[in-house]
């Protein structure tokens, strides 16, 4: 039996260099939940339109913040830390057919890195295997989608085929990052807004398709030696991801042993590495990365001395907002189309989109969707 308060966060050394300040800007106010996704009701013949690209300068980021497109993608992580709550990864869930569905979907994806082995040839930036990797899936995600989606929601295979293209890295830059993530969470959100999966599944999205998925992007990292996409370096939350830490941080809500210190404490965190996302995430870290944990790790690091895994929580979705949904350099490359519509968000749900233009500086992005 481990002792959470035998190992606090301890300081660093006298002459450690002092972190640069961060940039002033305003306070991220947390979102209100409005729930309006639940009211939301896409038709079987909706009029599918194929995502393009949107976000385009300063102007369209700000008004993304205020489209349809965010509040659906904001409420949808928020409806799936709700349902992580005090949930271990192996606790019993509702896993439905669709659930399945995408498991044996990543299952397939993870068997094409045994298949598509790194170039042996010396590579500065990555291996360039992962090219082949990304065009196999390219090659493949319409099937892939087609074996997801039920009979009536084939139409929808359109509209999601560039949510999992985008879901696990860039070929031509062979990096993988905070984006990518964002991609594959819009592919979850777009079939729950489909109806494909339901409330009873959120559960199962979080515990069991999550982690397979970082299963599958972190051999991809370590195999071809991804760089990571849009890092901010040590001064960043992680290389690669965010939302587990978010998702993560629910589940460990009302530990009465593993408090936000106990990520310094190395054997307890290896312990529960499988069965808590957070912990999945520091132990990933002290595997690939070296020398003191407070260097390479230092926003991490400050976090553990937050008390409670409820102000993690709420710090973490604050934090996601600002660093990743509002970080022009990464929500530029996400797409959008019908499911997520580039439009002035409703006041009331409504299943009609709106016809609120958005300003572009794109002339061919007034087409209204």
């Amino acid at each position: 039996m481990f002792n959470p308060n035998s190992l606090l966060p301890t300081m660093p050394p006298p002459g450690t260099p002092i972190r640069p300040p961060q940039q002033q800007q305003g306070p991220i106010p947390l979102p209100k939940f409005t729930n309006h996704r639940s009211s939301i009701h896409i038709p079987d013949a909706y009029p599918v339109t194929a995502p393009t690209k949107r976000i385009n300068d300063e102007a369209t980021k700000t008004f993304w913040s205020k489209s349809e497109a965010f509040v659906r993608y904001l409420e949808f992580i928020q409806v799936l830390n709700e349902a992580a709550k005090n949930k271990k990864n192996s606790d019993d869930c509702y896993v439905s057919e669709i659930s399945q569905k995408l498991l044996a979907m990543l299952d397939i994806l993870n068997t094409w890195i045994d298949e598509i082995p790194p170039f042996e040839s010396p590579q500065r930036f990555g291996n360039k295997a992962f090219r082949v990797w990304i065009q196999r899936l390219e090659a493949n995600a319409e099937s892939l989608l087609k074996d997801i989606l039920p009979p009536k929601r084939q139409r929808a295979t359109e509209e999601l085929l560039p949510y999992l293209t985008g879901g696990f890295g860039h070929g031509t830059r062979i990096d993988y990052g905070s984006g990518h993530e964002l991609s594959f969470v819009a592919l979850l959100c777009c079939l729950d807004l489909l109806e494909v999966v339901s409330e009873r599944d959120y559960q199962a999205l979080v515990t069991r398709v999550f982690p397979r998925y970082l299963d599958v992007v972190r051999r991809l990292q370590k195999v071809y030696v991804l760089e990571p996409a849009g890092s901010h370096g040590v001064w960043g939350l992680d290389d690669h991801q965010f939302l587990p830490y978010y998702w993560g941080s629910s589940q460990l809500l009302d530990h009465h042993q593993i408090k936000p210190k106990t990520i310094m404490q190395r054997d307890v965190v290896s312990h529960f590495a499988n069965e808590y996302l957070y912990l999945g995430c520091i132990n990933y870290i002290n595997e690939v990365k070296n020398g003191p944990f407070y260097e390479h790790s230092p926003m991490l690091f400050d976090i553990s001395g937050v008390p409670l895994w409820s102000k993690v929580n709420t710090g973490m979705l604050k934090m996601y907002i600002a660093e990743v949904l509002m970080k022009f350099p990464v929500v530029q490359h996400l797409p959008l189309g019908t499911l997520l519509p580039f439009t002035e968000a409703q006041a009331t749900a409504s299943s009609a989109p709106s016809t609120n233009t958005p300003p572009t500086s794109d002339p061919s992005a007034t087409t209204q969707q």
